[in-house]
């Protein structure tokens, strides 16, 4: 009887050994920021450059990191078993700096000290979720972004505005989802260039 007993235990943490050595969930791992904001036309103007520096992109807490936030009404989670490659703020940031590059008629990202004409943008993102108007619903990949131009000197603000992103998923999919984080993130992209580089250019006409 006691015999039985400890063949019985020693089965029982065996079992439990196996339960802890258990390969965890697979996780996929994802990307966005690679859709071009200008499809690669890199349009360019006679207006004369505006230096702007861009302060480090700011994300919501909540979708800070490499898990993708999902939203149904009032309840929050995150998509099971998919990341981003890296942090959400750093590939928005990223994609955000190349639409600058591919699409900036008049804006001129400073890497060093602004020039005495210089300006600072904040880029302050409230919104970067996958919207779900119901639960098993298509959701929206949502980007919501407050925008603030600033003269470094005296602090004076020269714009500021709010730009408001939708893109539909098509189908409750996890490659379908990150798609649409893609365009949405590309579109937000466009409009920021787009706003900086006309508030910019009236800055300079002041």
């Amino acid at each position: 009887m006691i015999r039985s007993a400890l063949v019985i235990a020693a089965a029982s943490v065996a079992l439990s050994g196996c339960a802890l050595l258990s390969s965890p969930d697979p996780v996929q791992l994802y990307r966005f920021g690679g859709a071009s904001a200008f499809a690669g036309t890199g349009a360019t103007s006679a207006c004369p450059d505006v230096h702007v520096s861009m302060r480090r992109v700011d994300f919501p807490e909540a979708a800070r990191g490499d898990r993708l936030l999902a939203v149904t009404g009032a309840e929050a989670a995150y998509i099971k078993g998919a990341r981003w490659v890296s942090p959400a703020e750093t590939l928005f940031e990223e994609a955000l700096r190349n639409a600058f590059l591919d699409g900036g008629t008049c804006t001129v990202l400073s890497s060093g000290p602004l020039t005495r004409d210089g300006l600072l943008l904040s880029v302050d993102v409230r919104r970067f979720e996958a919207d779900y108007a119901a639960p098993g619903a298509v959701p929206n990949a949502s980007i919501v972004v407050l925008l603030r131009l600033v003269r470094p000197g005296d602090r004076s603000i020269v714009a500021e505005d709010r730009i408001t992103v939708s893109e539909s998923a098509g189908e409750n999919r996890q490659s379908a989802i990150v798609a649409a984080f893609d365009r949405a993130t590309a579109e937000a992209s466009r409009q920021i260039v787009l706003w900086t580089d006309q508030q910019g250019f009236q800055a300079t006409r002041n």
